[in-house]
């Protein structure tokens, strides 16, 4: 008679639910668990459903805020918030965690510790982005062709992205060139509000046809300069709407800083800047990114589409060095990057 090896009391698939129920409880505001004790998390799910093909199929006219869904509840055991240093593995689990799981924790514990204050005392929304790319900085073809760049192990992980976050923002370019679902469909857990950045309504011809305006089973917010609204809310209803003065700057570019302020005044405080290259090469010039996580797989492109791209110090030693980590994700490896404190670009 053989015996059986001993389970690690912490895996990966043990460990995910605690993760989600610890951001989604502190999005609703409830409790935290002690070490030691098994609580109980809110958190807010929303079906994969088969997406309708009306724009305007919002039940209400109420605003899209944060939290979305209906409460689900999950046991919260290997996880204790800490009063200086944050969530960390708590009991048994901070000695049994599998490699694998002590991984996925680390990685997601800045996302877990989640919104610090801002300049004025009040919370400011914490802000991540995520790029797959090729060994020589490609996220696509020169045709376009992006599907997929990243192996099978970082699409779960953006998926894992989407399912911690508040809101997943997309420019406007992503939207009409990819025409993505950004739904959880890889991992358990809930849709994020779908943003879509896109301040001039360079989408308006994309209302009818594109997923995230004709899927009606996850809440899509349409970001634009308040001088679009009318035409925005005429197209797909107030309710999908959100307007911000001045998101349009003189340049035509967006001013980032006045989106998240809007997006943080709706409640939501995890924001997942998903791409393209282009607007989370901006997140990242205007200094609002946290945490960079940037997927590099082993495929040369050559004259693709660049993922980062922004104005640069002159000097090599002006260019920014932030604090990484790199983690394994099948063949492919991630670079988290800790862009806070004067982490960013050209500083």
């Amino acid at each position: 008679m053989h015996d059986t090896p001993p389970r690690a009391p912490c895996s990966v698939d043990a460990l995910w639910p605690q993760l989600l129920a610890v951001v989604h409880t502190a999005s609703t505001g409830t409790g935290a668990s002690a070490a030691g004790t098994a609580s109980h998390a809110v958190l807010h799910t929303e079906p994969n459903s088969t997406p309708n093909s009306t724009p305007n199929s919002t039940p209400n006219s109420a605003p899209i805020c944060a939290p979305v869904g209906a409460p689900v509840s999950a046991p919260i055991s290997a996880l204790q918030r800490h009063s200086t240093l944050g969530w960390q593995l708590a009991g048994e689990a901070d000695s049994g965690c599998d490699e694998p799981a002590r991984d996925l924790f680390e990685l997601f514990k800045p996302l877990l510790d989640g919104a610090r204050p801002g300049p004025g005392g009040g919370a400011r929304p914490w802000v991540l982005a995520q790029l797959g790319q090729s060994l020589d900085g490609c996220i696509a073809t020169r045709s376009g062709e992006s599907a997929f760049v990243s192996g099978p192990e970082c699409l779960q992980h953006l998926h894992r992205l989407r399912a911690l976050s508040d809101v997943v923002i997309v420019g406007a370019g992503t939207v009409a060139a990819d025409n993505p679902r950004l739904t959880t469909r890889l991992v358990p857990g809930p849709n994020p509000v779908r943003v879509l950045l896109d301040p001039a309504l360079g989408l308006a011809e994309h209302v009818h046809r594109a997923h995230v305006f004709t899927d009606s089973s996850v809440p899509t917010l349409w970001l634009c300069d308040s001088r679009w609204a009318a035409r925005a809310q005429s197209l797909v209803g107030t309710e999908r709407v959100l307007a911000v003065p001045g998101l349009r700057r003189d340049d035509g570019t967006p001013a980032l800083a006045a989106a998240c302020t809007a997006l943080a005044e709706r409640g939501f405080k995890r924001l997942f800047v998903e791409g393209g290259g282009v607007t989370v090469s901006r997140f990242l010039s205007q200094r609002l990114l946290d945490r960079l996580h940037l997927g590099v797989a082993p495929v040369l492109i050559g004259d693709g589409r660049r993922g980062l791209h922004f104005a640069g110090a002159p000097r090599l030693a002006d260019c920014a060095r932030p604090r990484c980590r790199v983690y394994p994700m099948g063949v492919d490896r991630l670079w988290d990057l800790d862009l806070r404190d004067g982490g960013t670009a050209g500083h």
